[in-house]
């Protein structure tokens, strides 16, 4: 651990064993050598905390928490009991509780700069940022070193930027920041480039642009050297920022020849930003003296056109290592030229040739096809054909063979095809050939794939094949042939295509990915699980494509793998708090300054993620619908959660969709592409669906709280945990599904075609077709009118108990609907094909759901009818509608219980494999790997379908505690 190289007093070498045992994870051994320990030496404060941190990672919170917290109200100095502490306090995700500590520590001992440095590092980790502005100082006082008093300032621009007030950051914070680095300045006292950085982040902030440029242009500005070009990149930034538009273009002109890093393409970028800008202006040179204080400035498109033909002529005289960059430039002038009408445009040539020649150049680099994708809108729509056909001449493939295909003689003829390929689709002619000449692209496409095979043979499992793309776009043009015709053939051979390309190339990415999202769209979520854990996604991964796998983890039916993968999700947001705080400390201790903002954003980032919010709520719904019985257990169940019924805690205004939408190659033409109109229509659906999820499920923590017997009959029902619902909290909440379902309704009444590599499609719309939200609605009004009717008495309730009747009548006729919606064969062979039906597994799902609800709503209706059949000689007919809907729900899932065993039967007795492929011609290890993945398709089906079937025995068994 951490604090043994701390340790410096005598008992060392008592404390040592414990700490080896913690270390080694033997924490029962931890704890049994502690108390032998404190049995002898009953003051050793260390010991007691090394025993609490092994009671901690024991799972014995309470007694770990009692323990410490007998150490820390003596408010220990030593180094080991101090930093033992602050180690069980992270690890009880308790930060706060360190800075106390450390106060205690820093007035014991006023003058250690240890305990000073710890209180600020402790008040870091929980952003008290007037504290360390105030622990920074006092630090600075009793050690007089720039990085304490920095520190101090720093602090200051915190406090800036998390103010709710901007006005308050303008005219307080940050002008005292500057007002404190200024006086180091004046005194001379700067030594780091770290304090240039703050002085430049903060005047840049106060919007002093001309001050910062004097900075960094001045004597501190020397100081500006761990980045390459640092000075100059802060220069641009200011002078784009300042409108100076031609020291803009003369120091960007300069930066393109310089020998540092004269293919960044920024500097192009901002070089034509900068020129238009001059020409709108009419700007011109001064009489006398230089253009402007960075040289040279070029204000007319003549200029510009010049310059460019000068770089191309100083590229074209090279005899090797040619640059990208002037090529592209000169495409992106003529793009701009254009699109203000100017004729000269033409004297930089014609788009087409221009960008054979870049092909001719540059064709063997895979970054070709990207390089030149953007620029294809320079093509008219009948230079399409004549485009790619001169490509093709330039690409050496030798004599075509026994099939009829060219192939390429090595691996850099072989890039330049694949590359002619990728454009060709991009440009829209694969999508216009017919299904025949779609098929004969495929054959060709799996050729030049197998051929390309024999130059890696040599690669490493961990490399990539160079024919990969081949195979991927062979598998796009499948997909586009199951689209257009529906035929189910062309989507199992593909399954088929990807899995062979993944037996060659085993971390391939783009494999996997689509293969998870085809396995999802056929409601196959066993081989997915596998296929996401390989993709090996590092931390903020989780979040921007973790959304492929949570997506359909729980609708599929899969809910073991479903809680794992949640879990999975949520470990990852709930260590970024803690992560990010250790981020936060390094950059302070190592003068990273200007990384600290960006370290708070990316944490609030993933705080307010849309995916955070939303694997957060399925994984409460999870639990409660696996774990919960529908009498006291839910209760615990709720408790355990720490839901809040009255408030909402999800940050509905500030909600970040952070997921990677074109995390899936795409050579789609643009009027195939995404847009930001399907961005914007996917974001509306998922955050609906969230809202409704997250609605439910305080719902159904109202009526947990509903269900223990009260202590007195009035208005407000107290239970024993210490959660409380009050009817017009539910009455509320009622009120706001009931909203937001009619919200959804309406949005899902015109479904977008979203792109097949697009956002996935949104589970509301499967569910409001299956009526599971509107009879989780009706079943959760149930409590308000039997709260009502518990209020009233039977006497005086003749009109409430046939509404109530009503209610269960109506309840019972939406479930048997949504069970009808369920029955059908998951795989319904049809003309000697295979065909799944995924969206009667979901129908399923939802089914289980609601039949929970329903089941825990019951038990609490069951608790209030009780003891009203006791006070009433005569069967009221709310008790008699209640006893029917009791024996109608037995009948129900008895039904639902049948039809899914003899779902599993047939499924077993279905020979997939004869049925699926009759009358396709495939080679003998392509039928193999198809016969793989119908095979995990089959086998995830039965999976699903056992789980759901012991999910709905579970709930089948519960229903005899319901009769009254």
């Amino acid at each position: 651990m951490a604090a043994r190289g701390h340790v410096q007093d005598p008992n060392d070498r008592r404390l040592r064993p414990i700490y080896d045992y913690l270390d080694n994870g033997n924490n029962k051994m931890a704890i049994q050598q502690a108390d032998k320990l404190l049995k002898k030496h009953k003051d050793l404060h260390c010991a007691k905390v090394l025993k609490a941190i092994g009671l901690q990672r024991t799972g014995k919170q309470d007694e770990a928490f009692t323990l410490a917290q007998e150490v820390a109200i003596l408010e220990p100095t030593d180094d080991n009991s101090l930093q033992a502490l602050t180690i069980l306090y992270r690890e009880m995700h308790r930060p706060e509780l360190v800075t106390k500590l450390y106060e205690a520590a820093v007035r014991k001992v006023p003058t250690s700069e240890e305990y000073h440095s710890h209180l600020f590092m402790a008040y870091a980790r929980v952003g008290e940022y007037k504290k360390m502005q105030q622990a920074g100082m006092a630090l600075y006082k009793i050690v007089p070193k720039n990085p304490y008093y920095f520190w101090s300032v720093m602090s200051l621009v915190m406090q800036a930027i998390s103010a709710q007030d901007e006005k308050l950051s303008q005219t307080m914070f940050l002008p005292l920041a500057e007002r404190m680095v200024e006086k180091m300045v004046k005194e001379e006292k700067i030594e780091a480039e770290a304090e240039v950085q703050l002085y430049f982040m903060i005047l840049e902030r106060l919007g002093k642009y001309v001050e910062a440029l004097e900075v960094v242009q001045g004597p501190l500005g020397e100081k500006l050297t761990s980045e390459l070009q640092s000075r100059e990149n802060k220069c641009m930034m200011l002078y784009r920022r300042l409108e100076r538009w031609a020291e803009c273009n003369a120091l960007s002109c300069k930066l393109e020849i310089v020998p540092f890093d004269p293919d960044d393409w920024q500097f192009y970028i901002l070089y034509f930003d900068s020129l238009f800008h001059l020409i709108d202006q009419s700007w011109a040179p001064p009489q006398e003296g230089a253009h402007s204080a960075e040289g040279e400035v070029h204000a007319s498109t003549a200029q510009a056109i010049s310059f460019m033909k000068d770089r191309i002529a100083t590229e074209e005289a090279k005899e090797s290592k040619h640059l990208r960059g002037p090529y592209l430039a000169r495409l992106e002038l003529i793009r701009r030229l254009r699109v203000r009408s100017c004729p000269e445009a033409q004297q930089l040539g014609e788009p087409l040739e221009l960008m054979f020649q870049f092909f001719v150049k540059f064709g063997d680099k895979p970054c070709c096809i990207t390089d030149l994708k953007i620029f294809l809108d320079l093509l008219t729509p009948d230079q399409h054909v004549q485009f790619i056909n001169r490509l093709m001449e330039a690409v050496p493939l030798c004599a075509p063979g026994e099939d009829g295909v060219a192939l390429p003689g090595d691996t850099r003829a072989l890039q330049r095809h694949l590359c002619v390929t990728q454009l060709s689709r991009s440009l829209g002619q694969q999508h216009a050939l017919n299904t025949e000449g779609k098929l004969g692209l495929i054959k060709e496409l799996k050729a030049h794939y197998q051929h390309g095979l024999q130059f890696g043979k040599s690669c490493l499992k961990t490399e990539l094949q160079f024919s990969d793309m081949y195979c991927l776009m062979a598998a796009h043009v499948y997909v586009d042939l199951w689209l257009e015709t529906g035929d189910q053939n062309m989507l199992w051979q593909c399954l088929g295509l990807l899995e062979e390309g993944l037996s060659h190339s085993s971390s391939n990415a783009q494999f996997k990915l689509l293969l998870l999202l085809l396995y999802c769209r056929l409601g196959a979520f066993e081989p997915v699980v596998d296929l996401y854990s390989s993709l090996d996604a590092k931390h903020v991964q989780h979040d921007t494509i973790g959304y492929l796998l949570t997506r359909y983890a729980e609708s599929l039916g899969q809910f073991a793998a479903a809680s794992q993968s949640c879990n999975f999700s949520l470990r990852f947001f709930h260590s970024n708090q803690k992560d990010t705080s250790e981020y936060i400390i390094q950059a302070y201790k190592y003068g990273a300054f200007e990384k600290i903002p960006e370290f708070i954003a990316f944490r609030n980032r993933l705080n307010h993620s849309l995916h955070f919010a939303q694997v957060r709520t399925e994984r409460m719904l999870l639990d409660l619908f696996l774990e919960a019985d529908i009498s006291s257990p839910l209760e615990e169940s709720v408790k355990s959660m720490s839901l809040c019924l009255e408030e909402d805690d999800i940050p509905w205004d500030s909600l970040r969709d952070n997921r990677d939408l074109t995390v899936l190659v795409s050579w789609d033409p643009k009027d195939r592409q995404l847009n930001e109109e399907h961005k914007q229509r996917s974001l509306e659906e998922d955050t609906l669906w969230l809202r409704l999820r997250s609605l439910t499920l305080r719902l159904i923590g109202c009526v947990s709280a509903l269900t223990h017997p009260p202590a007195s009959r009035n208005s407000e029902k107290t239970t024993e945990n210490g959660v409380t619902a009050k009817p017009s909290s539910l009455q509320s909440l009622l009120s706001q599904l009931e909203n937001t379902l009619n919200q959804a309704t309406q949005l899902t009444e015109k479904q977008p075609q979203y792109p097949f590599v697009g956002p996935v499609a949104s589970r509301l719309a499967q569910a409001l077709s299956s009526g599971c939200c509107q009879c989780q609605l009706s079943s959760l009004q149930l409590p308000l009118h039997l709260q009502e009717l518990e209020t009233t008495g039977l006497d005086e309730s003749t009109e409430l108990q046939t509404q109530i009747s009503n209610l269960f009548k109506s309840l019972a006729v939406q479930l048997q609907d949504m069970l009808e919606k369920c029955k059908g064969d998951l795989l319904e062979v049809k003309d000697g094909q295979s065909k799944p039906q995924p969206f009667l597994l979901e129908n399923l799902v939802y089914f289980v759901e609601s039949v929970c609800i329903v089941l825990w709503v019951s038990n609490y209706c069951g608790s209030v009818l009780r003891p009203l059949k006791s006070t009433s000689t005569v069967t009221p007919p709310v008790l008699s509608a209640y006893q029917e809907f009791s024996s109608s729900l037995q009948s129900l899932l008895n039904q639902a219980l049948e039809h899914i065993k003899s779902q599993e039967l047939s499924l077993t007795a279905l020979e997939l494999g004869a049925l699926s492929l009759e009358g396709q011609t495939q080679s003998e290890a392509e039928e193999t790997f198809t016969k793989t993945a119908m095979d995990k398709v089959h086998s995830s089906y039965l999976r699903s379908l056992q789980e759901i079937g012991e999910l709905l025995k579970k709930r089948a068994d519960t229903l005899k505690s319901l009769k009254i």
